[in-house]
């Protein structure tokens, strides 16, 4: 049986690496419990002024992987409040993620490597990608730099994790 690689790309990729986060979240709330820490001050911890917070970065890296996967599977993206306060809010966002992923066949995205892909439409920035210009040049990108930045801030900020952490099981 063979499967579509924008499957094999996307979603095995993506779950890999949310539940990597999930588990360097519960380490860096345990982090936080251990030493004393209010949560927030983690969760509201950015790298630079301007660049948003952990808590967003998370959010943000789950609304990637739904939204990719649901663009070229043809099924709506499934819509989340981002209204993530908690370690245990993002850890439920992420296990409402991983189960959203797991809902998709290989099967829903053949041909989409080719199948047109409309970023803001109807807006000044509307941009028009096949699907594996999507994907390849666009998706996995945005989605990788949210989850590298939700890591880099935790490692910043003292939480004992590595590379191994980042990459979760494979």
């Amino acid at each position: 049986m063979t499967t579509s690689p924008m499957y094999t790309f996307a979603v095995p990729v993506f779950k890999q690496m949310l539940l990597a986060l999930k588990a360097v979240l519960a380490q860096a709330s345990a982090h936080a419990t251990a030493h004393s820490i209010e949560p927030d001050a983690l969760l509201q911890a950015r790298l630079y002024p301007d660049m948003f917070a952990l808590a967003k970065q998370v959010q943000i890296a789950a609304d990637f992987a739904r939204g990719v996967s649901a663009r070229l599977a043809g099924v709506e993206v499934p819509a989340q409040a981002g209204q993530e306060k908690s370690f245990a809010d993002l850890d439920l966002l992420l296990d409402q993620t991983v189960s959203f992923l797991d809902g998709l066949s290989a099967a829903q995205f053949a041909g989409s490597e080719s199948k047109e892909i409309i970023l803001r439409p109807g807006t000044p920035k509307e941009k028009k990608l096949v699907g594996q210009t999507y994907l390849a040049n666009y998706g996995l990108p945005q989605f990788f730099f949210h989850v590298t930045t939700a890591y880099d801030i935790l490692r910043h900020n003292g939480v004992a994790i590595g590379k191994r952490d980042y990459m979760g099981v494979y």
